[in-house]
């Protein structure tokens, strides 16, 4: 992805310009490559629509043909085709990734999709190793999975919390890579986004929450302390895109203080990954003309 300081638009302008081939190719983390998220610009709209309200449309534009790849990727399973979707959000707390469950994944059937929000691991999953729970959370063959936060929180809070040793934290990366590498074997498109925000951003959306009764719900006095080690988590986020963003499983670094943006970046996203797999629509095992004959026979 174009890495932008703050106040500085050229490069990313330039790509709204001239937009690559593949949204993906833009937004990705390169592989191997140290991380610097102080040098991505939350704001940007790289390679999107003009504003706002062409983001809107774009957004629900693409929905019909989502639904179209949706439905031939759950046919082509019914024939034995192994081929899913498993869409991971990571992001500080209010970067969106409810929001993004809410008006991105509205665009798909939902009875195609397998949603999964983690939280704080129960008693049982804590009996388990780390990737126990996010197993059984898999989509089966066919379907789009999306991961409210997942088995990443494993190498992000347990770093900034100190809840396990560093040298077990450590081995977590290559177990996740190893875990991710298996999951591509096995049919899985991985789509891993981070959604990106700034820290006076969170700051205004927590006082949405504050400043209307019918969001208090939505609010956790937790946010406010977790704020005080905002910069713990951005390292730990630095370190988890370097060293989990890999050929089979890349990291993309979607700009999220604009929600249209962001919803439209992961609408797009979506869209590159479901045409580059082209799933098709299974032939007919059974003799068509005959069941015709026969049906209107009756």
């Amino acid at each position: 992805m174009a890495k932008t300081k703050k106040g500085t638009k050229k490069k990313q302008s330039e790509g709204a310009r001239k937009p690559p081939a593949q949204l993906r190719e833009l937004l990705r983390i390169p592989e191997g490559e140290r991380v610097d998220l102080s040098a991505y610009d939350p704001a940007a709209t790289p390679a999107g629509p003009a504003d706002k309200a062409a983001g809107v449309l774009a957004t629900a534009q693409m929905g019909e043909r989502l639904a179209d790849l949706q439905e031939r990727l759950y046919a082509a399973s019914t024939a034995g085709d192994r081929r899913r979707v498993l869409l991971v959000l990571q992001g500080m707390d209010t970067s969106g990734k409810g929001g993004t469950v809410k008006h991105v994944i509205g665009l798909f059937n939902p009875s195609g999709c397998r949603i999964k929000a983690f939280k704080t691991p129960t008693a049982e999953e804590l009996n388990h190793p780390f990737l126990w729970r996010i197993m059984q959370a898999l989509p089966h063959p066919g379907e789009i999975g999306i991961f409210d936060r997942s088995h990443y929180e494993d190498v992000l809070i347990a770093r900034v919390r100190d809840l396990v040793p560093r040298s077990q934290l450590g081995r977590r990366y290559g177990q996740i890579n190893r875990f991710e590498r298996s999951l591509a074997d096995d049919g899985v498109t991985v789509i891993k986004c981070f959604l990106h925000i700034q820290y006076e951003q969170q700051r205004r959306r927590l006082l949405e929450r504050l400043d209307n009764p019918e969001k208090h719900w939505k609010f956790n006095p937790g946010d406010i302390e977790e704020r005080a080690v905002w910069p713990a988590y951005q390292e730990a986020y630095e370190i988890a895109l370097e060293r989990c963003s890999t050929t089979h499983a890349p990291w993309f670094l979607v700009p999220a203080d604009r929600k249209w943006y962001r919803n439209w970046a992961i609408s797009k996203l979506l869209l590159e990954h479901l045409n580059a797999q082209d799933p098709r629509y299974p032939k007919a095992d059974f003799d068509v003309d005959l069941c015709r004959k026969q049906l209107l026979a009756t």
